[in-house]
């Protein structure tokens, strides 16, 4: 097996957590200092979305002006038409991904349009994104399928891929937004995004909700992929979901498994887990994983480290 000496995991629980959870600027601004003080330099901050289609998210220009910034910090964050990213221009954002849907029906629940209208829309952002101190990429949520129909392969990214080259959108977020992939699946549909952009174009967003996330991880590395999305603790969701669990791999469990594994994240993880404990005890959101409940593997440089158990 061969692993790279690092990755980038960027956390992306203060958008997809509080997308579906309401709470105050505040606790959102304590969270990212928390990730920021264990170590996490990627962000994606929030969403500049229409208000009443996602409510929780209606702060998003004060929570990009009051986080602290250090050396080394990226943050995006969505947006769903060219209006919103105007606002993350004036907001300061390092990066924009637009919300394409891969699903039809998910698209239009989600940002009121369909795709073939959504990519019309991403290429007139595209032309205003091109002067401006922005980068412009965007996802592809559902790649893999769902929410509620059948799997996706790579031959059903092709037509999707096409379209974005010719409309010079050549950075894209893969979300297993219903978490369908098993390592194969994953690797496959990887490889045919990877027969159009190079591997430090493609983010893969890893989801757990069938719980194959975990182990699609070392095999995404495998193949030259060095940026993952995570999220703390497991949180998320969405307001167009109700009840339905939307949250991406937990961020901690993550963190474990490259280390154990011989990659480096950066990430204090220790540090990440008292994170996770904090957002589901002190904000009350759903929370999975395994590392945050029996405490991390020790090292040799780590002796006689209390363990914080969460039950």
């Amino acid at each position: 097996m061969s692993l790279p000496d690092a990755v980038r995991i960027r956390e992306i629980a203060p958008r997809l957590t509080f997308q579906d959870h309401a709470v105050p600027t505040d606790v959102k601004i304590e969270l990212v200092r928390r990730l920021i003080d264990a170590g996490v330099r990627a962000f994606e901050l929030s969403s500049f979305v229409r208000p009443d289609l996602v409510p929780g998210l209606a702060d998003a220009a004060e929570v990009f002006a009051r986080v602290p910034r250090v050396p080394g910090l990226s943050l995006g964050c969505c947006v769903a038409n060219l209006r919103g990213l105007a606002r993350a221009v004036d907001a300061g954002a390092d990066t924009a991904h637009f919300l394409l849907s891969a699903d039809e029906e998910f698209a239009r629940a989600n940002i009121g349009r369909s795709t073939q209208d959504s990519m019309r829309e991403l290429e007139r952002m595209a032309a205003y994104a091109a002067d401006r101190n922005i980068v412009l990429g965007t996802y592809v949520i559902f790649a893999w399928g769902g929410p509620t129909g059948p799997p996706r392969t790579g031959a059903d990214l092709e037509p999707l891929a096409r379209g974005l080259l010719d409309i010079g959108v050549d950075r894209w977020i893969l979300a297993d937004s219903s978490g369908y992939a098993a390592p194969p699946q994953m690797c496959e549909l990887v490889t045919a995004a990877l027969a159009h952009v190079p591997p430090g174009n493609l983010t893969v967003q890893v989801h757990d909700d069938r719980g194959m996330g975990l182990a699609a991880l070392l095999p995404l590395l495998e193949l030259g992929i060095h940026d993952i999305d995570t999220s703390l603790a497991g949180s998320g969701g969405h307001p167009a979901m109700p009840g339905i669990q939307g949250g991406g791999l937990c961020t901690e469990d993550a963190v474990q498994l490259l280390e154990r594994s011989g990659v480096d994240t950066g990430i204090d993880l220790p540090r990440l887990i008292e994170t996770a404990n904090w957002l589901t005890g002190e904000v009350g959101v759903p929370g999975e994983g395994f590392v945050r409940h029996t405490g991390p593997i020790l090292s040799t440089a780590q002796p006689g480290t209390p363990l914080s158990f969460t039950w």
